[in-house]
């Protein structure tokens, strides 16, 4: 082979190599701190407001934790599950309450509930802006009104997921 045949032909590597087909930049929808924050205490605020003492957590698009509060006198358990019935409405794009029906309802899913963050009740809602899923809230503390409270924080905002 000839040196310029050489030359052309490591030209030809290289530039395959530094520039991939389809290459692109990403623009993603994600969950800033201000929604989560607004989020969060719209939550508070309506389990508040129904008596209950209870903790809740926002979630951006990688299942990363924006906002935790705890509310005043909730209890010791609450901020854990809240972030985990958060992290299962983003793991799987889904209330944590369709999840729970799940393990128990199809063998097969059974096991998931092994997973470490999971957790298989009610009180996480994924946020979505349209149908792409951008986040999760979680609520954690009033006893079968979690849903409720998680939805009022995404109401909230509403306006600002279309």
């Amino acid at each position: 082979m000839s040196p310029i045949s050489k030359g052309l032909a490591s030209f030809a590597v290289a530039a395959a190599l530094c520039s991939p087909a389809g290459a692109q930049v990403l623009t993603q929808k994600n969950v800033s701190v201000a929604m989560a924050q607004t989020i969060a205490n719209a939550a508070l605020a309506q389990c508040e407001s129904m008596g209950f003492k209870v903790s809740v957590t926002v979630l951006d698009r990688d299942g990363l934790a924006v906002v935790m509060l705890r509310g005043d006198g909730a209890g010791l358990h609450t901020p854990e599950g809240s972030d985990r019935k958060a992290y299962t409405a983003r793991a799987y794009s889904s209330p944590s309450a369709n999840f729970a029906k799940r393990v128990t309802t199809e063998p097969n899913y059974a096991p998931a509930i092994q997973y470490h963050r999971v957790l298989a009740l009610a009180g996480g809602l994924p946020i979505k802006a349209g149908n792409e899923v951008i986040g999760a809230v979680g609520v954690s503390g009033s006893p079968g009104k979690d849903d409720v409270c998680a939805q009022a924080g995404i109401d909230k905002v509403a306006d600002q997921l279309k």
